[in-house]
C-alpha cells in the first residue's frame, strides 16, 4: 500500500478512487489532482513511482486541507457554534438534526435508537 499524507491507500484500485480514501478528498478533487499532475486517469496506485508519490504528497499538502487539520477545523467550527449559543449550536448540543430536517418521524441517526415511553391506561367505562 502506498502512503499518501499519512494514509495507506489501496494499491489495486484506480488512483482517483484510492485518493478518495483520504479525508477531505472526494471524486472531483481527486480528478483535479490527477489532471494537475498530468497523470493517466486509468493508472492504478501500484504503477506509480516513488517520485510520483512524493509529488502527490507535496501537491496535496501544499494546496488542500486534509485529514487531521480538516477534522480539527470542523470540530472547531462546531465548538464555536455551540459556544455562541446560536440555533445550529443548540441543535448540535442536543444531538438533533441541524439543517432543518423533520424530527417527528425519521432523524434516527441523530436522535439514536427509540426510547419507548409507557402509554397511559384507558379510563374504565361506566
Amino acid at each position: 500500500m502506498a502512503r499518501v499524507v499519512g494514509v495507506d491507500i489501496p494499491d489495486n484500485k484506480l488512483l482517483s478512487v484510492s485518493l478518495t480514501y483520504i479525508y477531505g478528498i472526494g471524486p472531483d478533487i481527486a480528478q483535479k489532482i490527477i489532471g494537475t499532475m498530468s497523470l493517466n486517469p486509468a493508472i492504478r496506485v501500484h504503477q506509480l513511482t516513488q517520485d510520483d508519490i512524493a509529488r502527490l504528497n507535496s501537491l496535496i499538502q501544499a494546496n488542500y486541507i486534509v485529514e487531521g487539520d480538516l477534522r480539527r477545523q470542523v470540530q472547531n467550527n462546531i465548538k464555536r457554534l455551540v459556544g455562541i449559543h446560536c440555533y445550529r449550536g443548540m441543535r448540535h448540543r442536543a444531538g438533533l438534526p441541524v439543517r432543518g430536517q423533520r424530527t417527528r418521524t425519521n432523524a434516527r441517526t441523530r436522535k439514536g435508537p427509540r426510547k419507548t415511553v409507557a402509554g397511559k391506561k384507558a379510563a374504565p367505562k361506566q
